[in-house]
């Protein structure tokens, strides 16, 4: 199989092993107000938040939740204590996704609205101690998220996580704007399609004028891109985008280039990750080499080229 070397261009100041994780709190500073993005940009800062990674989209459909969902639990196993939020509120699935959905009592907006706390709400994976999720509301209104109420929770999280991944709906509505706008890191995920690229392309416009960050005059948003759903048979047919095509589109650096396949689905239905289905599954293996890129480390991407076609296969079809 051919592979493509990227070298990472990004900016990495969340990166920190997970030895000396527990050195970055906690912190005297309160919990209801986040610190400004310059403690964590910081390199020589030791008294350091969690940092906010958005997973986000201007499309549906593309695969932010089931991303969000394998990202987080790959971080997590990585030896840092991470939290999932679902930003989805009325709409949740993130909890499906992790196999946790008969196990939600209270939500983000209970949590906003003070009708429980943050650590009632707060729901521990049961196959990996260091994730947990904080599931949305099914039946409230997004309405109910306010910037002031939504800043006070992921304080309360960044005294608590070194990374809090928001699994954000799609677009630029009330979910979507909230998780944006607080994001130290947004991945942007799309399909090898137009539409998605443009509507993704609009996101990262938005993110970059609009976020905290921005209003701030701190370091940007470091926005990388994740491919979902790439069939490189297809792309050389030209059937589809490929990731140059991507690539030059968007203008930023990918993160991650995640393959078609069936046991996507099928992880969903079980509530179990992509992630977790090990080296064997092609989807599991993109999803590991996507956090650890993310995390600094140099690495090949793979499943960008065709599968060489055997004699047989073409000689008897």
């Amino acid at each position: 199989m051919s592979t493509l070397f990227i070298r990472s261009s990004l900016q990495k100041p969340y990166l920190r092993s997970a030895a000396t994780a527990t050195l970055f709190r906690p912190c005297s500073r309160p919990i209801s107000a986040l610190s400004h993005p310059s403690e964590i940009d910081d390199a020589s800062n030791n008294c350091k938040r969690g940092r906010i990674v958005c997973i986000t989209s201007g499309k549906g459909g593309v695969g932010k939740t089931t991303s969000a969902a394998s990202f987080a639990f790959g971080l997590a196993s990585r030896g840092h204590k991470t939290c999932v939020v679902d930003f989805d509120i009325g709409l949740r699935n993130l909890d499906i996704h992790l196999g946790m959905e008969r196990r939600v009592i209270f939500d983000f907006v209970n949590v906003l609205l003070e009708e429980c706390t943050l650590a009632q709400a707060l729901i521990k994976d049961k196959r990996e101690p260091n994730l947990s999720m904080l599931a949305a509301s099914q039946t409230r209104d997004k309405d109910s998220l306010t910037v002031e109420g939504v800043e006070n929770v992921l304080a309360g999280l960044s005294e608590k996580f070194d990374f809090i991944i928001l699994d954000s709906p799609a677009g630029i509505e009330s979910g979507a704007r909230h998780a944006m706008y607080f994001a130290d890191d947004a991945i942007v995920v799309t399909n090898p399609e137009l539409s998605s690229c443009r509507d993704a392309d609009k996101m990262i416009g938005f993110i970059s004028s609009r976020s905290r960050r921005a209003e701030l005059g701190a370091i940007p948003v470091t926005q990388t891109l994740l491919i979902t759903r790439y069939d490189p048979v297809r792309a050389e047919a030209e059937e589809s985008l490929s990731l140059v095509d991507i690539e030059e589109l968007l203008g930023l650096s990918v993160v991650g280039v995640i393959p078609e396949s069936k046991s996507i689905l099928t992880s969903t239905n079980l509530g179990k990750p992509v992630i977790t289905l090990g080296d064997s599954d092609l989807a599991a293996s993109a999803y590991s080499d996507m956090v650890d890129r993310f995390l600094g480390e140099e690495k090949e991407l793979r499943f960008i080229t065709p599968e060489p076609v055997s004699f047989f296969k073409r000689f008897f079809g």
